[in-house]
């Protein structure tokens, strides 16, 4: 029996985590799919689609702030852990759906998923065993050998702390030059050339630190795929898609039924 896939998207602030929940659903519905989209960012303001299960419905951001007296970012801490609280009520709000793809738009901020235990909570909550990490790397940050390297180490960590599948997806390619785009895929896919990149930078500390933390990654990289997306013509659906069915279908295309 077909069962559903809960994809988490995660990402940095401003990485474009529900730009490509929305273009996610939105191919869905163009190829024949069933998809819900849920929204677990209670700040969130000007979403670019309707959450089908949506987290305000139980936590507001502006709510906690001025019933606890709280400033934005101590509001976003205490809205975290809440999300653990109404884990149930997500459960029940998801379940009320015959789906093929639940696509969980998380925080806006990290850290507020991945590194406190609510994450981890909601994950093992719903259908861990179904569930995969869809970690957007920012597209301005991937553009220097550096930074690149600095969202390597934080896809990682995000593995590492959810221990769940992850794809790691390169984020509004559609802002990069082609020349930018070929220059990250090729670093991701060749960690000399990504080395050779970085020992032209200045000879700096930060430098020798990119040096050290990519022989550290060298395995990691060896094993994980970057996949560019953008919003412009689906670019990167058919590849996340694609991925998504070798994961949990043994590589059998459901849109052959």
């Amino acid at each position: 029996m077909k069962q559903e896939i809960f994809l988490y998207l995660i990402g940095t602030a401003g990485s474009g985590k529900s730009n490509l929940a929305y273009n996610f659903k939105q191919w869905t519905n163009v190829h024949g799919l069933d998809s819900i989209v849920v929204n677990l960012d209670p700040g969130a303001e000007n979403l670019p689609y309707n959450p089908d299960v949506d987290i305000r419905d139980w936590v507001k951001l502006s709510e906690v702030m001025e019933s606890h007296s709280l400033g934005p970012n101590g509001a976003q801490i205490a809205c975290a852990d809440m999300l653990a609280l109404n884990t149930d009520e997500i459960k029940k709000s998801i379940e009320s759906f015959k789906t093929d793809f639940i696509i969980i738009d998380t925080p806006g901020q990290i850290e507020l998923f991945v590194f406190r235990e609510s994450g981890k909570c909601i994950i093992n909550t719903l259908k861990p065993k179904r569930s995969i990490t869809g970690y957007l790397i920012d597209h301005v940050l991937a553009k220097n050998p550096s930074g690149f390297i600095s969202q390597l180490l934080l896809s990682l960590s995000t593995q590492f702390r959810l221990g769940i599948p992850q794809i790691n997806l390169l984020s509004k390619v559609d802002l990069l030059t082609d020349h930018e785009k070929d220059e990250v895929l090729s670093w991701s896919k060749d960690a000399d050339a990504l080395e050779l990149a970085i020992s032209n930078q200045q000879p700096t500390i930060y430098r020798e630190m990119s040096e050290e933390i990519l022989r550290s990654l060298t395995s990691f990289m060896q094993q994980s795929t970057l996949f560019p997306v953008s919003k412009n013509e689906f670019l990167g659906m058919d590849d996340l898609y694609t991925h998504l069915q070798f994961v949990f279908e043994g590589g059998e295309d459901v849109l052959s039924d």
